[in-house]
């Protein structure tokens, strides 16, 4: 059977609903670090969008490689954050605790993923 007729049910449309988000959050991202480029900022934002806004698309897809992703953008966040203000907690709170949820609700997909690809892999 083919992956359009089986049951869609609501693992499948959290999923569709999550990769949007992570993919327009990642669109607004980029777009933002375009604009500090021109200003003379960092290239972070622009990367880290860039790579959610993937990431978005794989998820989208039902393509495991999304969770991956995003993970290396986050811990991409994780050093870029150290870097610019050091251990500071309270500095590095408004830099990564919003993309530490967002990764730790693509780990709650995986099951749904893996799913998905080995529906596809039966003959």
């Amino acid at each position: 059977m083919s992956g359009s007729s089986h049951a869609r049910g609501f693992a499948y449309w959290a999923l569709k609903v999550f990769s949007i988000i992570v993919a327009l959050f990642g669109l607004a991202l980029a777009a933002g670090g375009v604009w500090l480029i021109t200003l003379g900022g960092s290239w972070y934002y622009l990367i880290a969008g860039a790579g959610m806004l993937v990431s978005g698309v794989l998820l989208f897809m039902q393509r495991i490689s999304g969770v991956w992703l995003y993970w290396l953008v986050f811990i991409g966040t994780l050093i870029w954050a150290i870097w610019e203000v050091g251990l500071d907690p309270w500095a590095l709170v408004p830099r990564v605790v919003a993309l530490a949820v967002i990764a730790l609700l693509t780990l709650a997909f995986i099951p749904v993923l893996r799913r998905h690809t080995r529906r596809e892999a039966r003959p």
